[in-house]
């Protein structure tokens, strides 16, 4: 099985949800497929898809999804013991 390469640059982030245990997130991207090339460093045969993004966007995702893992933990059931 052939695995297919992309480059994906984060550009911003622009709204997250979340759906029964699934967290979604709607971005603006570029996404470019590339050709899978082996790095002397990569001892790993399968192929990668890399996500870039600059530290801004970084920090947003970021707390983007702590609040969205905040909402998952609201909705557990507390321990009674």
């Amino acid at each position: 099985m052939r695995i297919k390469t992309y480059s994906i640059e984060v550009q911003r982030v622009t709204a997250m949800s979340n759906d029964r245990g699934t967290i979604n997130a709607r971005i603006d991207a570029i996404v470019q497929p590339v050709s899978p090339r082996r790095s002397q460093d990569d001892s790993d045969e399968q192929a990668h898809t890399l996500i870039s993004m600059n530290e801004d966007t970084a920090r947003v995702l970021m707390l983007l999804l702590k609040a969205q893992l905040a909402e998952f933990d609201k909705r557990k059931a507390k321990s009674r013991f």
